[in-house]
């Protein structure tokens, strides 16, 4: 079930805060937990008895983690960790190990390993994030566990960002795992629901149209497109993505807020960055801050020597990269990545603020670009192909015709990607989006929610192609 889906848009989420907001504050909790639980198992059922082995085995692990001390703490920490990261290894790698490891034999002129593909469980990178950072902030002493085991549940299970995020740290919500009070108030259920709406109206009106576009371009293949259509391919699939995942970034953000949760941004007008590190401080925001706080930092961050500090990045990206997907494409992707924030360290910073802001805006954005060409194939040779025919400059006819409408959600795009440039504009989504209104604005608001609903349900029962690519992370 996704978010941006009639079933969903006209009978679950109706339903669901209706009977929450009707339910004694006693009963929220168990209520919300059944609830994600029947998200979770509408899209994966048999998967929901593995999550919930692997909540029941974990809470119990770091509860008693937490009256432990020297070596035995530290032992279940680690059992915590194998155990998170082995069922991630497992669910989401296996299939990648074996088959490289069959394409080395097969080399040799051996026989391969007969072996069972395993299906992968919806958002697993995410849940099991957030379970590491519950293991890892109970062991650092940063929050005390919850004392409910149907509460770590809910902080695992919760439906809103179950999927694909954003990543939300235990003690940045653990405290409203227990008493949201303050924050269920009608002022955070109508901006809630304009998030919300503005997250829908990202994914339909604009990530859904360049989808398509970009779907039928990488499915004709380089061979037979040219370098212009190769160009508007991954021009038009690097707003696809970003209108994508901050539209599931604000639909979850929204939902939260009207059920008196405040879970963290997850994007600040990436596209507008002026270096690839400031990129990541920009782009998936929650991804990033883990990876420092739970990777980067215990590999010895920047007290250690520079050329350690420069290993440690790149390694950092390498398993982000890795993170995104099981397959070679994605580890070239976050290895590029890793490679530019050294450069940035190295030199690139200086040339950067020599050349001023908008100059500094293109060319990350041009690498960001070309960064992407791996992210969307399908295979290492097919980005290869792809980037061959992007740099070719070929003029021969190509089988793939753009419709209108492509090019004015494309121009859409464009426009809402780049308007944070201005700092008057980016002050202004963060007041937009801020929980205090004005009764004009919540008036406006509600007027604007209510119409861009409307047209975007409208946008889904006439199409078919609604996908959300983090899903399949």
């Amino acid at each position: 079930m996704v978010f941006s889906s009639s079933l969903f848009l006209l009978y679950f989420l109706p339903i669901f805060l209706i009977v929450y907001y009707l339910l004694p504050r006693v009963a929220k909790n168990p209520f919300a937990l059944l609830a994600s639980i029947f998200f979770y198992a509408w899209g994966a059922p048999v998967f929901v008895f593995v999550v919930f082995g692997s909540i029941l085995l974990d809470f119990y692990v770091v509860r008693i983690m937490n009256h432990s001390g020297g070596a035995k703490k530290n032992w279940l920490l680690a059992i915590s960790m194998m155990l998170n990261i082995g069922l991630l290894l497992y669910f989401k790698y296996a299939n990648f190990f074996v088959d490289n490891f069959n394409s080395v034999l097969e080399t040799m002129g051996m026989t391969a390993v007969h072996w069972t593909r395993v299906a992968l469980p919806i958002g697993i990178s995410f849940f099991t994030f957030q379970k590491i950072t519950y293991s890892v902030d109970v062991y650092r002493k940063v929050h005390a566990p919850l004392n409910k085991v149907s509460d770590y549940a809910l902080y695992i299970l919760m439906f809103p960002q179950l999927i694909a995020g954003p990543i939300v740290r235990y003690n940045e919500i653990a405290d409203q795992l227990v008493d949201r009070r303050k924050n269920e108030n009608i002022d955070n259920r109508l901006t809630g629901f304009f998030r919300f709406v503005v997250g829908l109206s990202k994914k339909v009106l604009i990530a859904n149209v360049l989808g398509e576009a970009v779907d039928d371009i990488f499915a004709l293949g380089g061979d037979n497109i040219n370098s212009l259509t190769a160009w508007y391919g991954i021009i038009a699939y690097s707003f696809q993505i970003y209108f994508d995942f901050s539209g599931y970034s604000d639909m979850a953000i929204g939902i939260g807020r009207m059920i008196g949760f405040r879970f963290p941004e997850n994007f600040n007008n990436p596209y507008i960055s002026q270096n690839i590190s400031e990129f990541w401080r920009r782009w998936h925001m929650t991804l990033g801050r883990f990876m420092k706080d739970y990777l980067y930092i215990p590999l010895g961050g920047n007290r250690v020597s520079t050329g350690r500090m420069y290993l440690n990045l790149w390694v950092v990206f390498l398993i982000s990269g890795f993170w995104h997907g099981a397959a070679w494409n994605f580890v070239i992707w976050g290895g590029f990545h890793g490679i530019f924030l050294i450069a940035d360290r190295i030199f690139l910073l200086k040339v950067y603020k020599a050349i001023g802001k908008i100059p500094s805006i293109i060319i990350t954005y041009f690498i960001v670009l070309i960064s992407w060409v791996f992210f969307r194939a399908e295979t290492l040779p097919d980005a290869i192909l792809y980037l061959k025919k992007m740099f070719a400059f070929t003029t021969e006819a190509s089988q793939f015709n753009f419709e209108s409408k492509f090019y004015t959600i494309l121009v859409v795009a464009v426009f809402f990607s780049f308007w944070g440039g201005i700092k008057a504009i980016e002050r202004w989504q963060d007041k937009l989006f801020a929980e205090d209104q004005r009764n004009r604005t919540f008036i406006l608001m509600s007027v604007f929610s209510i119409i861009f609903f409307i047209i975007s349900l409208s946008a889904i029962t006439s199409s078919g192609f609604n996908p959300f690519i983090y899903f399949r992370f």
